[in-house]
Parts: C-alpha cells; sequence; structure tokens
C-alpha cells in the first residue's frame, strides 16, 4: 500500500486547478479487499477507445485475479514540452479527454495537473495522485467508517514496459519507485514481447500485472492521425463528442512532421504486403 507520509516533492498547481474526485468512490464495497486508483499517463493525441478500453479491461482482471478493487481511473495527459510528433496543445489535449471521460465512462476522470506543468517523470505524477487522494482527500472508507488509503498505480500499454527493460531509458531510481512503490498494469499489444520485458524487471514482478488483450485492438492515436490527415472517417474509433471536437476545431489536418511523415511511409507499405499476400 502507498506511504501515508507526504511526499518529498513539493508541488505546484497551475492557476484555477482543483484536484477531480467527483467520480472517486469513496467507500468502499468489499473492506476486505485493497482500494486502488488507476492511473494512465499519455500525450493522448487523441485520445481513442484503446485508452479508455484499458480501464475496463484493469478492471476485469481486478475483479477476476486480485483482491484490489478499483475506486477510479483517471487521464493524466503528459504537458506540451513532452516533445513528440502529433502532439496538440495541453488545452486541446485536456479537453478531448474530458469529453472522453464524461461521455462514455461513470468512473473514469481526467486530471489536468500533469498538462500543465513542466515536464514532469511519471513517478513525480504518481506521487501527485498519492499526495492528492490520501493526504488531502483522505483516502477512502470502509462501509464501517474505517479510513483507508488508496492504492496508485500506473496503467500503460506493453509499449511502456518495452522501454523499461531498455537500459538508459528510465533511471533505476524511477523504476524502483513506480514498479516498488506503486506497481501497474500492462495491456498487452502486438510487436511487444512482454515475457522478455518483464524478465529483466524481475525485482518488481509482483507488481507487475499483466493483462492479455482477449479481442485485439490495435487503434492508435497515430493510424487515427493519419486518417484525419486523409480526409477519411475516425468515427468510432473515438468517442463521438471527441469526433465532433476534433472537426469542430479542424485538428489533425495541418502538414505532417517528417517523423509522422515516415510512420505513415511505413504503415502504408506495411498494408501493402498484406494486401499482396491475400
Amino acid at each position: 500500500m502507498a506511504s501515508t507520509s507526504e511526499p518529498e516533492q513539493r508541488f505546484t498547481y497551475p492557476p484555477n486547478y482543483s484536484f477531480p474526485y467527483h467520480r472517486l468512490n469513496r467507500v468502499m464495497r468489499d473492506s476486505s479487499k485493497t482500494p486502488i486508483v488507476l492511473v494512465a499517463c499519455g500525450s493522448f493525441s487523441p485520445v481513442t477507445y484503446l485508452h479508455l478500453r484499458m480501464f475496463e479491461m484493469a478492471k476485469d482482471y481486478c475483479r477476476q485475479n486480485t483482491d484490489f478493487e478499483i475506486v477510479g481511473g483517471y487521464l493524466s495527459p503528459v504537458s506540451d514540452l513532452y516533445v513528440k510528433p502529433g502532439l496538440l496543445s495541453a488545452e486541446h489535449r485536456v479537453k478531448m479527454c474530458t469529453l472522453a471521460a464524461e461521455d462514455t465512462s461513470p468512473w473514469l476522470m481526467l486530471d489536468p495537473w500533469e498538462a500543465f506543468q513542466s515536464y514532469q517523470r511519471t513517478a513525480v505524477v504518481l506521487d501527485h495522485f498519492d499526495f492528492e487522494l490520501n493526504t488531502i482527500l483522505g483516502g477512502v472508507q470502509t462501509e464501517d467508517g474505517e479510513r483507508r488509503n488508496v492504492r496508485v498505480m500506473l496503467l500503460a500499454g506493453s509499449d511502456l514496459i518495452g522501454t523499461m527493460s531498455q537500459p538508459g531509458v528510465w533511471s533505476h531510481q524511477d523504476l524502483d519507485h513506480i514498479l516498488g512503490r506503486y506497481g501497474c498494469f500492462i495491456i498487452e499489444r502486438a510487436g511487444t514481447d512482454v515475457d522478455q520485458a518483464t524478465d529483466s524487471l524481475a525485482k518488481w514482478k509482483h507488481n507487475i500485472h499483466i493483462i492479455s488483450q482477449l479481442i485485439q485492438n490495435d487503434v492508435s492515436s497515430t493510424k487515427v492521425r493519419l486518417f484525419l490527415r486523409r480526409g477519411l472517417s475516425v468515427r468510432y474509433l473515438l468517442p463521438s463528442a471527441v469526433v465532433d471536437y476534433i472537426e469542430r476545431n479542424g485538428l489533425y489536418v495541418d502538414e505532417a512532421s517528417a517523423a509522422e511523415k515516415e510512420k505513415e511511409r511505413e504503415m502504408q507499405a506495411s498494408l501493402s504486403k498484406k494486401k499482396a499476400s491475400v
């Protein structure tokens, strides 16, 4: 369980910020379980149904395989200082994630704190959630009124665990903080060798939960941006409210960056090979 002491990091807040907890289940249904909150960090440019499905897959996994009780889930978009092809402004990404969470789920929320900070390490972002949930809000309660600290856990795709296993990408201190103190749920994605990745993270294997996709879904923000640049429909790949927002604001129709053009060529070549083999 996450520590009850205040994190060493002194947090700064964007103007008019308040931590969202309107959908947080403040009273546990089963006092024999450990209350957890799922946090998905990412660019979300744009947020897709797969991002949202990750939370539901984790919810099923927890119910069937663990003694965790999920009391809330958060989307935490990265800041504008996170340099990545196709990254829209934090303002647009926060609005799209808010629409996605509010329009599709009774328990997901958008926290804009990370989006309007300078670049923050994932370890610090998780500390922020731990501080808000346990130090400020006081955690949650059982039906008998007993106070419980909420355990914060990272939710991510298997591409993240792949980078964690690569030497020099993550500091050992951050890995120990993220995987040792908090833990994570990893959704398997095609093209990532999860077993090999977790082998090099054996020290924290007890805190890494691998979730298989029973129905394969390879929707990605990169592919959605490609469709939009080509004038193709992305409806039913994203929540309707997000599609409407993109169309209303004319997003993702500008010239692609060099990196995205190269990615587009690779995707087109892959599609051509598949067609040729049919």
